[in-house]
């Protein structure tokens, strides 16, 4: 078993922290989302075969829509400007299997 700091543990929380919060930002213009909506950025391990070890899943919480995940099959520091041009039409497309 490693051994991890606390300082150096925290660090990496708070570099997470910002980049989940960049990519946040990113997604509403993107998504065109308004202040009654909300949105949620995390990262996950994935298990399916051939998916990397981690994936950024979005979910989109439009007023009065029901919540919609969608997925970057991707780590949240991997995202591109790509990635975030095919959420959106996945977003459109009403396709959330990506």
């Amino acid at each position: 078993m490693a051994f991890v700091s606390l300082k150096a543990w925290r660090a990496r929380s708070a570099e997470r922290a910002e980049i989940a919060s960049r990519l946040k930002h990113q997604l509403i213009a993107a998504l065109g989302l308004t202040e009654a909506d909300a949105l949620a950025v995390n990262e996950i391990a994935c298990a399916d075969p051939g998916c990397p070890d981690m994936e950024t899943i979005v979910l989109v919480m439009r007023a009065g829509t029901p919540t919609r995940a969608l997925r970057i099959r991707r780590p949240m520091d991997a995202v591109d400007a790509q990635d975030i041009a095919d959420l959106v039409e996945q977003d459109r497309s009403g396709d959330a299997s990506r």
